[in-house]
C-alpha cells in the first residue's frame, strides 16, 4: 500500500492526496478494509488509578466498574502498563504522536488552563492521520488539552478575557487528522467551560462559573453544567458509532473521558448509588460511559470487528475522593474505607513511583484477543500509535512515531515476545526508567512537590540528601546512590526498599541507557533524530543542589 511520508520535517498530504493514494492501491487493500481492518475505539479515562478499576484493584478496591470489568473478562488486561509522565498534557502528547513530549519544544506560555496554545507542532503526525492513511473515518470526542489557536478580540496572547467565541478554532482536532470532533478544551475544572463541535464554540458563552475541588471560576457557556458532561460524551459517541457503523470504511473513536478527574461530580442519576460514597459514584459513572460505548457498538452490529481499548492518562490523584473539595492526601480517608486508587502501588499523580504511572489497560478485539487473559509484558501509552498502525496494516516510516512499540503481537498472544524492552517515564520533576525487573528513579523522594499528599517532598528531600553526600555535588556526582533510588518490582512492587547503594553499576547502567534515548532522539531502532530542544535529567536538579560549586 502507498503511505505517505508526514512527520516533523514533511508536510501534512491532503486528505484529498490521501484519497487518491489509496484508490490508486492494489486491489487487495479494500478486501483488507472490508473483511480484516477492525474499527478502533480508544477509551481514554483521566486520572483513574489501576485501584480504581475493580478488576485490577481486586481486594484494594471497593469501585464498582461492571462494564469495564466485562470488557476485562471478554478481552486482555495489561497489568504492567505505564502513562508516558505522571500528569495530563504530556501523556496525552505522547498518545497523539508516538513521541515524547522533553522532545518537543515548549509550547507558547500564554494561556491559562484551557486556554494554552498548542502543544506539538502542526506538521507532526498524530493518531488519526496514521489511520487516515489506512481509510479510517476519525472522531474526537471529550476533553481535547492539547492546546487550542482561539480568535482573540484584541490580537493579544489568548485568555480568559479576550477570546471572541463567535469565531472558530484554529489548530484543533480537525486540523489534526480528525475528520469529526466534539470537545471541551481542557480538564472538567479547567476554563473555558464550553464544548466545541468541529472547532466550532457552541452556544452562547455568557456566564463566569466554577466547580468544586479547585473552583476555578472563568468563562463558561451559559448553559453549561459540570455534571452533565458525562452524559454528554456518551450520547455522542453513541451517535457517532451509529452513524459510521452505517457506512463501509472503518472507523476511529476516540472517547477521552473528564473522570473521575476533579470536580467529583456526578450526575443525579449516580448520586448516592455506589458503596464507597460520592468518588464510588463517580467511578460508576465513568464506568457506565464504557458501558454505553459497548452497547452503541453491540446494538449496531459493530461490536464483533471493532478494537476497544480502555485505559487512564495517568495515576490517581490523591486530592480526590468523597470530599469535593480538593483536600490534602483525601487518598488516606479513602484508604480507611478499604478503597486504594492506586492498588497496592506507591504515590499518586504527579510522582516518580509506580502509582504516578501505572494505569489500566484493557483490549478486547473479538476473535482475536483471548477472553480473560492477561498480559504482564511492559507497555506504554505512546505505544498506541504504533500498535493501531500495526493492527492495520498502515506504515510508519522510521523518522516517525520515535517512542512507539507496537504491542500488536500481544493483543494475540499475551506471552509473546515483546517489542519494547524498557520504559521512560516522567514525574513532575524527574525521568525514571525501567529495564525488565529493574526500575531507577533520577531523583531522592517523590520526584515532585508533594503540594497534596506525595511524599517524600521533593525539595526536602533534596536538601537531606545533599546532607546525606556531606556538600553540594558536583554535577558528575548526581548519579551517585544517595541521589537515586534503586527498585528491583519483582521482588518490591511496592518501592519500599532502595537498593541504589547496594548496586550502583545498575545505576550507571540504566542511566547511561537514558542518556542514549534521550540524545538519539528516539527509543525505536533507527536513525539518529533531532530533539527540536535540548533537554537533560540534570535541569531536574534543583538550583540549590549545586549552589556551593
Amino acid at each position: 500500500m502507498l503511505c505517505f511520508r508526514h512527520t516533523l520535517n514533511h508536510p501534512r498530504p491532503s486528505k484529498l492526496l490521501i484519497a487518491l493514494c489509496c484508490a490508486l492501491s492494489c486491489l487487495s487493500v479494500r478486501r483488507l478494509e472490508a473483511n480484516e481492518k477492525p474499527n478502533i475505539v480508544l477509551i481514554l479515562a483521566d486520572d483513574m488509578g489501576v485501584g480504581d478499576v475493580k478488576c485490577f484493584g481486586k481486594d484494594l478496591s471497593r469501585a464498582e466498574t461492571p462494564h469495564i470489568d466485562r470488557l476485562a473478562r471478554e478481552g486482555m488486561m495489561f497489568t504492567d502498563a505505564h502513562a508516558p509522565v505522571a500528569h495530563c498534557i504530556p501523556t496525552r502528547v505522547a498518545i497523539m504522536t508516538g513521541r515524547y513530549k522533553f522532545r518537543f519544544q515548549g509550547p507558547k506560555k500564554f494561556g491559562p488552563w484551557g486556554f494554552l496554545y498548542p502543544q506539538f507542532p502542526p506538521n507532526h503526525l498524530t493518531l488519526a492521520e496514521i489511520l487516515g492513511q489506512s481509510g479510517y473515518y476519525s472522531g474526537y470526542i471529550g476533553k481535547w488539552h492539547l492546546g487550542l489557536e482561539m480568535a482573540t478580540t484584541d490580537r493579544q496572547p489568548q485568555g480568559p478575557g479576550n477570546v471572541d467565541f463567535t469565531q472558530p478554532i484554529r489548530q484543533g482536532p480537525n486540523d489534526r487528522g480528525f475528520d469529526e470532533s466534539f470537545i471541551l478544551p481542557g480538564s472538567l475544572d479547567m476554563y473555558p467551560y464550553v464544548f466545541a463541535r468541529n472547532q466550532k464554540w457552541q452556544g452562547k458563552v455568557t456566564a463566569q462559573k466554577g466547580w468544586s475541588a479547585f473552583n476555578r471560576v472563568g468563562p463558561a457557556e451559559k448553559d453549561f453544567e459540570d455534571y452533565k458532561v458525562l452524559d454528554t460524551f456518551s450520547t455522542e459517541a453513541e451517535k457517532f458509532i451509529a452513524a459510521q457503523s452505517k457506512t463501509e470504511s472503518p472507523f476511529f473513536l476516540f472517547v477521552a473521558l473528564t473522570a473521575p478527574h476533579t470536580p467529583t461530580s456526578p450526575s443525579p442519576k449516580f448520586r448516592g448509588k455506589s458503596k464507597l460514597g460520592l468518588y464510588g459514584d463517580f467511578l460508576m459513572e465513568t464506568d457506565d460511559c464504557v458501558g454505553r460505548v459497548l452497547r452503541a457498538l453491540r446494538e449496531t452490529g459493530a461490536d464483533q470487528n471493532t478494537l476497544v481499548l480502555f485505559t487512564s492518562d495517568h495515576g490517581a490523584a490523591n486530592y480526590a475522593g468523597n470530599i469535593a473539595k480538593a483536600t490534602y492526601a483525601q487518598h488516606k480517608s479513602m484508604e480507611k474505607l478499604g478503597h486504594h486508587s492506586n492498588g497496592r502501588f506507591r504515590g499518586h499523580k504527579f510522582s516518580a513511583y509506580e502509582g504516578g504511572t501505572r494505569v489500566p489497560l484493557v483490549a478486547r478485539w473479538p476473535g482475536k484477543t483471548p477472553a480473560s487473559s492477561e498480559c504482564k509484558q511492559i507497555v506504554g501509552l505512546n505505544d498506541l500509535l504504533a500498535t493501531v498502525a500495526d493492527v492495520t496494516d498502515t506504515k510508519i516510516y522510521s523518522d516517525a512515531a520515535p517512542d512507539s512499540f507496537s504491542f500488536g503481537n500481544l493483543l494475540l498472544t499475551p506471552h509473546a515476545k515483546p517489542n519494547r524492552e524498557f520504559m521512560i517515564c516522567r514525574s513532575s520533576n524527574a525521568f525514571t526508567i525501567r529495564q525488565g525487573d529493574w526500575k531507577l528513579c533520577l531523583c531522592p523522594g517523590s520526584g515532585c512537590g508533594g503540594t497534596w499528599g506525595n511524599e517524600p517532598k521533593r525539595m526536602g528531600a533534596w536538601k537531606k540528601a545533599v546532607e546525606q553526600w556531606g556538600r553540594s555535588p558536583t554535577k558528575n556526582e548526581i548519579r551517585k546512590p544517595v541521589f537515586c533510588q534503586l527498585f528491583n518490582l519483582r521482588s518490591d512492587p511496592e518501592e519500599r526498599h532502595d537498593l541504589s547503594s547496594k548496586f550502583p553499576d545498575k545505576i550507571n547502567e540504566l542511566g547511561a541507557l537514558l542518556d542514549k534515548v534521550i540524545a538519539s532522539g528516539r527509543s525505536t531502532p533507527g536513525p539518529r533524530l533531532k530533539n527540536d530542544r535540548t533537554f537533560s535529567p540534570i535541569q531536574d536538579v534543583p538550583r540549590f543542589v549545586f549552589s556551593s560549586n
